[in-house]
């Protein structure tokens, strides 16, 4: 509780820096959200993006959909193209893929998605809107089983660790789907479980009347359960990170998200919920 101010302080800065990478650079939202098609290929021939994308221009004349504006194109360490567009019917898309074909040369297509727009702007409320149930029905069940200063010490907290979660991925640029709010529904769960055993330990020791101050209290209850939330998030952070390196790119923001906010939710959870 001496060092409290620099605690406060250091949250809020990580908190600030999340924001201005919201505001400023936004999240990149994937095809789940977005609506639209995605194309993963790969091409007999190595190919960059300052080949194919001249090439790309040169369709977009015939196909819309695939101009620069509305394109989103990425190339993986395997040589994969991924590219991104606005909905394309099954006509235009296999217009496309011909063309690609006649430009470029032959290619494996790994994987064709197509997301109507509609239904990823319902995805994108429903994802919101488990978000917001999830924080509420932990406020009310903190509130029944402590105190609603209790609760709002947790919510405050959560909050923090779901704003930097994302604030991080909006800064490394990872696309958002679905499974990011799953990482983020996970964070929650995971970051409120190391909350709660602190605050049933300063429940405890109050009733108790163990300790003179309520600071002296809270001194107490984070040292006497610092071990557990150590080892607990350390176990949890090498499971994490094996996964991160083992387990391919289709796990990478599910895992970093999930790394990020472990980090974060123990960060807070001793430091900050309490204070």
């Amino acid at each position: 509780m001496k060092i409290e101010k620099n605690e406060f302080i250091f949250s809020t800065l990580l908190v600030v820096l999340s924001f201005a990478t919201l505001m400023f650079k936004g999240i990149n939202y994937g095809l789940d959200f977005t609506g639209g098609n995605l194309i993963q290929i790969k091409f007999e021939k190595n190919i960059d993006l300052k080949e194919l994308n001249p090439i790309l221009n040169d369709i977009s004349k015939e196909i819309p959909q695939v101009s620069s504006i509305s394109r989103k194109v990425q190339i993986s360490d395997k040589e994969e193209v991924i590219i991104r567009t606005p909905e394309m019917d099954e006509v235009e898309k296999n217009n496309f893929l011909n063309l690609l074909t006649e430009k470029v040369g032959k290619y494996d297509l790994l994987r064709s998605d197509k997301v109507g727009a509609s239904i990823g702007q319902e995805l994108k409320t429903t994802a919101i809107t488990a978000l917001f149930v999830g924080l509420v029905l932990i406020v009310g069940y903190i509130t029944i089983r402590f105190e609603f200063k209790f609760a709002l010490a947790a919510v405050i907290a959560l909050f923090h660790d779901v704003i930097i979660a994302v604030g991080g991925i909006a800064l490394l640029g990872y696309e958002v789907n679905t499974p990011f709010i799953a990482a983020v529904l996970t964070i929650l769960g995971y970051s409120i479980n190391d909350t709660i055993v602190v605050f049933d330990r300063i429940r405890e020791i109050l009733r108790n009347k163990k300790v003179g101050t309520l600071k002296d209290t809270i001194n107490l209850s984070i040292n006497q359960t610092l071990t557990r939330s150590i080892n607990t998030s350390f176990t949890t952070f090498l499971a994490i990170l094996a996964i991160l390196i083992f387990g391919g790119a289709s796990l990478k923001v599910f895992i970093t998200t999930l790394l990020i906010g472990i980090l974060i939710g123990t960060y807070s959870s001793i430091f900050l919920a309490s204070p």
